[in-house]
């Protein structure tokens, strides 16, 4: 049972990368997916959340109409396009499940399951 991040790297500021989620010895269609980043120093930050069937899908104010999430459940993954990117955006970026997309009380951005839900990331480094 594992998940796994891919598709980092080093880009320039205004550039893209699209990240993917593939999970292998589950069904990832059983569960909504938050994609959330980590920088140096900083608190984790849930960035991205969809449903399981794809129908919903909700971004973070400092990622809203630069990133794009989705998912090909035929594929067993979930994507996150980033476009625009700014050095700010440079953190290890993972994906993990969750029952159900929910926002922190802030609002600003959603919740991160415990670590047993996590997969391995994906470092995204943006330069100014």
């Amino acid at each position: 049972v594992q998940l796994q991040a891919s598709g980092g790297g080093l880009v320039q500021n205004g550039g893209s990368l699209r990240l993917s989620c593939v999970a292998s010895g589950f069904r990832l269609d059983y569960y909504s997916v938050v994609w959330f980043r980590q920088a140096p120093g900083k608190e984790r930050e849930g960035v991205s959340c969809i449903s399981d069937s794809g129908g919903d899908a909700g971004y973070a104010d400092t990622v809203k109409g630069r990133f794009t999430i989705s998912r090909d459940n035929s594929k067993n993954a979930v994507y996150l396009q980033m476009n625009n990117l700014k050095p700010e955006d440079t953190a290890v970026y993972r994906c993990a499940t969750t029952n159900i997309c929910r926002r922190e009380v802030s609002g600003r951005y959603y919740l991160i399951p415990d670590p047993d839900s996590w997969g391995q990331g994906t470092q995204v480094t943006v330069s100014s």
